[in-house]
């Protein structure tokens, strides 16, 4: 079966990692991205030149007209989606509750949580059993903030992420008889430019000594864990929230 991914905000850190992972294991790759074309463009090279498959597509997974296009566009070019890995994610700078304003709570929550319903929701109308499709996997990309709170920072985010835990085992549960598993993994201290669209670049390095195994992760390991769920090693495996942390 020809194998169809979609990775969102799939130019950068964890998203690019999993998308270079899973073209090197046989999927044609569908990279999302906001605004970094380039960035974009040098995956869907890299890509290609491994002997890959692969196309740069420009959407915010926030907006829903963005999200339909997106999905009629991988329709149109690479076919039937088999599997979609839920990343694009955002973060702001550090800021407690009682600073922080609705534009940035509607930025994080139409990124965050409205993008990944919205995308899933269209995998699912192309996976389903229920719909004719012939099943497929989601794998979304939480965070351990999301049992950790995030206080003094970006509860907001850590929120986004919670949201996103339970979306991962309710959805699970509504479609494990329609052919689709659903998972999700929950990094760490990942060592990716996330930090610094955060306003802390050095945050990765800052935080190792709360990680038990006493350095960051990196993306390549995140992607290990994503690509596996997405596999047929993975076969039994649905509703799990799998830590990819260091312990932390």
């Amino acid at each position: 079966m020809h194998q169809v991914l979609l990775v969102t905000g799939g130019s950068r850190g964890i998203g690019a990692a999993t998308a270079l992972l899973a073209a090197e294991r046989g999927y044609a790759v569908a990279v999302n991205y906001t605004h970094n074309s380039l960035a974009a463009d040098e995956m869907v090279r890299l890509i290609r030149a491994g002997g890959g498959q692969a196309m740069a597509i420009q959407a915010d997974v926030g907006v829903e007209a963005e999200v339909l296009a997106l999905f009629k566009r991988i329709d149109a070019k690479l076919g039937p989606l088999t599997a979609l890995v839920n990343n694009a994610g955002v973060v702001d700078v550090a800021s407690r509750v009682d600073e922080v304003t609705t534009e940035r709570l509607r930025r994080l929550f139409d990124i965050n949580v409205l993008g990944s319903f919205l995308c899933a929701r269209e995998a699912i109308l192309r996976m389903s059993t229920r719909h004719g499709g012939a099943g497929g996997c989601i794998v979304n990309v939480s965070s351990v903030a999301a049992r950790l709170g995030g206080a003094g920072q970006y509860v907001d985010y850590a929120a986004t992420k919670g949201a996103i835990d339970t979306f991962t085992m309710g959805l699970a549960q509504e479609v494990a008889n329609e052919g689709i598993r659903v998972n999700a993994v929950r990094p760490g201290i990942i060592d990716t430019d996330i930090h610094a669209s955060g306003g802390q670049p050095d945050r990765a390095g800052r935080l190792v000594p709360m990680v038990p195994m006493q350095r960051a992760g990196s993306a390549r390991e995140v992607a290990q864990s994503i690509v596996r769920l997405l596999s047929e090693q993975a076969s039994y495996t649905t509703g799990a929230l799998v830590d990819v942390a260091g312990r932390r």
